[in-house]
């Protein structure tokens, strides 16, 4: 049996209200696009549906990862998700096999207990990011309040689904 490749799952990001892509979206495609080209994934992932500005995230992504050359077979795209939980129950859906979770590293570990959680088993790879130390602890600090409710939404939909 042929082991099946890995699929970058890339959690979405704001988009500019010029509709480009934020830094944060445009780092997270960039990274995945990288393990792409460096073999260690075989398809991406975009997720994110229509946030406050523009088209959704994931097709803003995707129009990025294409520009970098990755073709359109390798791209699944998730465009109906408005929360990191979402990104994750949703994508599980159209993602068969391993699966490395691609996002910030402040945002990796609430992502990855998620993904345990809805029962995906995921590994994880971050950029290194350019913010400053006080937005990356804000940014953190974001995340641990953020924690209990994903945790009780993701418990919620793994009961309700048989998880």
């Amino acid at each position: 049996m042929i082991a099946q490749s890995p699929t970058a799952l890339v959690l979405g990001a704001a988009v500019r209200p010029d509709g480009t892509a934020s830094p944060t979206l445009r780092l997270r495609v960039g990274h995945a696009v990288d393990l792409f080209d460096d073999g260690r994934v075989g398809r991406i992932c975009l997720t994110g549906g229509q946030g406050a500005h523009g088209a959704p995230e994931a097709h803003v992504a995707r129009d990025l990862a294409l520009s970098r050359g990755v073709s359109i077979e390798a791209l699944l795209v998730e465009d109906r998700s408005t929360t990191t939980v979402e990104n994750l129950i949703f994508a599980h859906r159209l993602v068969i096999g391993p699966v490395i979770l691609v996002s910030n590293r402040w945002h990796l570990p609430r992502a990855r207990l998620i993904a345990g959680i809805i029962g995906m088993a995921a590994t994880v790879s971050g950029p290194r990011g350019a913010l400053s130390l006080r937005k990356t602890m804000a940014a953190i600090l974001r995340e641990v309040a953020a924690t209990p409710l994903s945790v009780v939404c993701a418990l919620r939909w793994a009961r309700h689904n048989g998880r």
